[in-house]
Formats: C-alpha cells, structure tokens, sequence
C-alpha cells in the first residue's frame, strides 16, 4: 500500500478555559509527503502533542482542514475516524499505553484479531520477535523495562501495517542509552514497512535522523527545513 500525504491547511485550534481563550495552533499549513520522516521540534506549549493528535483525528480542530490522501477529516464521524486509525494510522505514545492486564504478545495480537486481520499469529511473532522480544512474550508490562514495554508499543502500531505512524515523544520516558535503542528499532521498522512517520521530540539526537524537521513556536511553524537524515 502506497504511504499517504497527509496535509493541514490554515489549522487553528483555541482552547477555552475560565473565561479565556488560548490558541494552541494558529494557521498551521503543513504537507507531509508519502513515505517521508519529518521531526516536530519547539518547547513546551509550542503546540507539537495537539498537531499531532488532530493529524491522526483523535483530536477536532476550531478551524482548517486535516487531509488524509486528499481526504479532509472532519467530514467524517467518529466511527468512520475509528475505522480510518484501525487501517492507515498508527500512534506510538511517550507513556506506552499497554494494557496491564495482558501479555506483550496479547497487546500487539488483539488489535489485529479485533480489525479481523489474517494472520493475525504470524505477524504478531514476527514483530515481536523482530525487536528482540521473543523470549519476553508472555510477560506482563509490569514485567518489562520501559525499554521493553516502548519496543511492545512499537510492535502494536506496526502491526496492522499503518500507511502512517505518528509518535508523541516515543523515547522520552527512556534513558539516553535505552532511548537511542529504541530509536533504532523504529527506524528499522519504519524502513521495513515502507511507513510515513512523523514524529513529535524535544531530543535533538531522534530529530537528527529525520529527514525534515519543523520547528514551532507560539502555535505557529517557526522553521521547516529538509535535511539529509540517517535513517
């Protein structure tokens, strides 16, 4: 399946809270081409988590559009956002998410029994096993490292074979060692499947690997450069 462009136009999202109203993301125009790895970069309350989160529609924007392939996302109901996430977006989050009441293996196989994917065993193994995690399969999240625990939420988000991956800091509950590790297993995958990925980090070490990083400040892109990447 051919990566998606996933494109945003003149996005704008406002908060209100106790009277007052704060722009998050203010006139965003963004293209992400197929199969590209772009870095978000900018401190904190720059607004990178909601781009993010409106990109994979789990989040409505005040104003704009968010395009999936051409598609604009806010014409679609939640059930059709669900259903678009469960066959072309991945999301990979700082805090892992597992499920601590299954295994490593249940958590990357029960989505894909849920969307009704064949070989739902095969590529489940195959992951896992992928990211060294073969001999860790039946251990719960409690059981594992946070290393661990991040390789097993790499192993779900790849699972379905999403056309685009999105990652919310995914090494910034990790040491520097352990984060660098885990760069590199998503790198690999990423390689391997042929995915778009744009990632959200404040760590200039994952941002180096990508091939373009956006910088924002203030809700707005402050810079948006191309640069060669080492993925």
């Amino acid at each position: 399946m051919t990566p998606p462009r996933v494109e945003c136009r003149r996005l704008v999202k406002r908060l209100t809270s106790g009277g007052h109203t704060l722009t998050v993301l203010d006139e965003i125009d963004l293209a992400v081409q197929p199969g590209e790895l772009v870095a978000i970069l900018g401190p904190s309350g720059s607004g990178k988590s909601t781009l993010l989160g409106l990109l994979a529609g789990l989040d409505r924007p005040t104003s704009g559009s968010v395009l999936l392939d051409g598609q604009p996302l806010e014409g679609l109901d939640e059930d059709q956002l669900a259903l678009l996430r469960r066959e072309k977006v991945g999301f990979v989050f700082q805090s892992f998410q597992l499920l601590g009441n299954l295994t490593a293996r249940e958590n990357v196989l029960v989505p894909l029994e849920l969307g009704g994917h064949e070989g739902a065993d095969d590529r489940t193994d195959e992951l896992l096993a992928s990211v060294g995690l073969e001999e860790r399969v039946h251990h719960y999240p409690s059981q594992l490292s946070g290393g661990e625990q991040q390789r097993v939420a790499l192993c779900r988000a790849f699972a379905a074979r999403p056309t685009l991956l999105l990652a919310d800091e995914p090494t910034g509950n990790l040491d520097a060692e352990t984060g660098q590790s885990v760069l590199e297993v998503l790198l690999d995958l990423r390689a391997r499947e042929g995915t778009t990925l744009v990632l959200v980090t404040h760590d200039l070490a994952v941002a180096e690997r990508a091939e373009r990083r956006v910088r924002l400040r203030a809700g707005r892109i402050e810079e948006d450069e191309r640069v060669g990447g080492s993925a």
